[in-house]
């Protein structure tokens, strides 16, 4: 085999080994807080960067980023959290103003694919309200703890019968 195939394969391989997918992106109102979940597919333990953007007026404006600087604008007002396959975007006091095209940008270290990218529209009087179960997803430890102690709960009731 040529050495320059055989490299040429390792690298390949290496690639699709490292690449993050962005399954989902999706984008809901929170009261006045707008809530943008960038779902991905997981293929790596290696750390991951994001950048949240909007591009307004044909310009692109940085929300919050591990990848860039940030606007002035707004730091104050946004946050992300990041949870197994899923990173969100917490925008406080979303307005009108605010309406336009948000990008998720995914990239993981080492990741030589190049980034994953996906766009939604967001305009406030068609964004929907963000789900209970949407909620529930993102804080599950409570949830799993409930669940975990349902038997417990069970053997209690049945012991005081």
């Amino acid at each position: 085999m040529n050495p320059t195939v055989g490299i040429a394969v390792i690298l390949t391989v290496l690639q699709v080994a490292h690449c993050q997918m962005i399954k989902d992106l999706s984008a809901c109102l929170l009261g006045q807080n707008l809530r943008v979940d960038c779902r991905y597919e997981n293929k790596t333990s290696n750390p991951l960067t994001y950048e949240f953007s909007i591009t307004k007026d044909n310009r692109k404006h940085v929300i919050h980023s591990t990848i860039s600087v940030s606007e002035n604008i707004y730091r104050s007002r946004a946050n992300v959290t990041m949870h197994k396959n899923l990173v969100c975007l917490h925008l406080q006091s979303f307005t009108t103003s605010d309406e336009g095209v948000y990008m998720c940008e995914l990239r993981a270290t080492n990741d030589y694919t190049g980034n994953q990218i996906r766009n939604i529209t967001v305009i406030k009087d068609k964004l929907e309200k963000c789900a209970g179960f949407s909620l529930l997803i993102q804080n599950t430890s409570w949830l799993l703890l409930l669940l975990l102690s349902l038997p417990l709960l069970q053997a209690v009731d049945f012991v005081s019968l």
